[in-house]
């Protein structure tokens, strides 16, 4: 699906404050990008600091990267994955060459820190 699409999300529009409960547009992916429909996701310790304001982020934003769910469209040079496949989505990205990516029981890119 190549259109923008609604659905429902949490948005933290600053530190501190409730999470809101709004309808929200996403585009369709980019070049290297994936669009996941969420199945199931939750707050973890990264996002209640995001939330508390100990760790900076530009707001507004969605949290809940803990999450699970099925590609729902790709963009142009995904390689990896489909539609139709079931993904957990990556608080930090992968570079997939770094000794930390390249481990089995590691996840934090040193590319990216």
């Amino acid at each position: 699906c190549l259109q923008v699409i609604k659905c429902k999300a949490a948005v933290l529009w600053e530190a501190n404050k409730p999470l809101s409960i709004e309808e929200v547009e996403v585009a369709p992916p980019k070049e290297h990008e994936v669009r996941i429909k969420i199945m199931a996701t939750g707050i973890c310790r990264s996002d209640d600091h995001v939330i508390t304001g100990a760790l900076v982020m530009p707001f507004p934003i969605i949290l809940g990267h803990e999450a699970a769910g099925v590609v729902e469209s790709v963009g142009q040079g995904v390689t990896s994955v489909k539609p139709g496949d079931k993904v957990v989505p990556l608080f930090v990205p992968q570079c997939g060459e770094c000794k930390s990516c390249l481990n089995t029981k590691g996840n934090l890119c040193h590319k990216t820190e």
